[in-house]
């Protein structure tokens, strides 16, 4: 198992390293000029330049790459060119939005997933399973941002129980912040929950087809026995693989949510600092998203040895 955990662990430096190349790459390739659209269209080549060497931008490539990265290795992650602050300032502002809106629409889509899931695979063929499986493909198919704006209408607009948009930051009372998160959270977690209930059906039904599942029913345990003791644990592997990638996509993936709502997040930041060409902000904080995604794979993939100790025996 040590062994095991220092490969992982070495694929995850090797894979975040090259990830920072391809994102450093890939920002100097956009087109736009952060010095031309801070100072405008009217701005004098010496005012451009004298601005470019203040942000470093003169310098070549590869040294410009080298201090970004050295300084992410010490906590410097820079600092804007349109805010004129620290980069892991506005991160930190933003974190404390995103990070709980992506927990809590987790929660909620773990909790109506698994019990769904479960339910739909020991009512396989009959009228429940193909109920919830015509809703599972709705949530699918409904684009989240429609969803949200209509959450807005509803229960904001109408009945007004919640308020429509932004965040009035949690000095206000944690029961007001989280209100204020409750719809957003929802539109993200429906649709997360349909993909996360059709795929527990599908493990469920896997695992209920294999040979010890008959070898269990042949020595006389119930159907629900079964169901919970047996079959469940095998069918959470690639439940977990899923929840895993939810969770990375419910924390980066919020640009749109995040925009119907006037949420300060992650999503917006990186939004605003792309329209703005602010190169820094988006760079530092899309390595920031990818460490996170690359850490919570390889916690998933620990996860499987506590669920399936035959897996816990190979990597040993």
């Amino acid at each position: 198992m040590t062994y095991f955990l220092i490969r992982r662990f070495t694929s995850l430096l090797i894979t975040l390293a090259l990830a920072t190349v391809v994102i450093f790459a890939v920002m100097e390739i956009v087109p736009g000029d952060p010095a031309q659209i801070i100072l405008g269209i009217g701005a004098t080549d010496e005012t451009l330049a004298a601005l470019r060497q203040q942000m470093g931008l003169d310098q070549p490539l590869i040294t410009r790459y080298l201090q970004w990265v050295s300084g992410m290795l010490i906590g410097d992650f820079g600092t804007s060119y349109t805010y004129a602050v620290p980069v892991w300032e506005l991160i930190a502002e933003r974190t404390i939005v995103s990070l709980p809106l992506a927990l809590i629409a987790l929660a909620l889509s773990t909790i109506i997933a698994i019990p769904t899931g479960i339910f739909a695979a020991s009512w396989r063929g009959k009228a429940p399973d193909t109920g919830i499986m015509g809703l599972t493909q709705m949530g699918i198919a409904i684009p989240n941002f429609w969803f949200a704006m209509l959450m807005v209408y509803v229960f904001a607009v109408m009945f007004q129980l919640v308020p429509a948009g932004g965040f009035p930051g949690w000095q206000a009372g944690i029961f007001v912040a989280l209100k204020s998160l409750i719809l957003p959270a929802i539109a993200l977690a429906l649709p997360q929950a349909a993909i996360l209930a059709r795929v527990t059906r599908s493990a469920l039904l896997e695992s209920l087809g294999e040979d010890y599942i008959r070898t269990a029913r042949a020595k006389g345990l119930t159907r629900s026995m079964v169901l919970w003791r047996h079959a469940l644990r095998n069918a959470l592997i690639p439940v977990l693989t899923i929840m895993g990638l939810q969770f990375a996509f419910l924390l980066a993936g919020t640009i749109i949510i995040e925009n119907v709502f006037y949420l300060p997040g992650l999503g917006r930041l990186i939004f605003q600092a792309i329209t703005q060409r602010d190169l820094i902000v988006v760079q530092s904080t899309v390595v920031l998203l990818v460490a996170t995604v690359i850490l919570i794979n390889f916690l998933v993939d620990i996860a499987y040895a506590w669920v399936d100790p035959r897996l816990h025996a190979e990597r040993s």
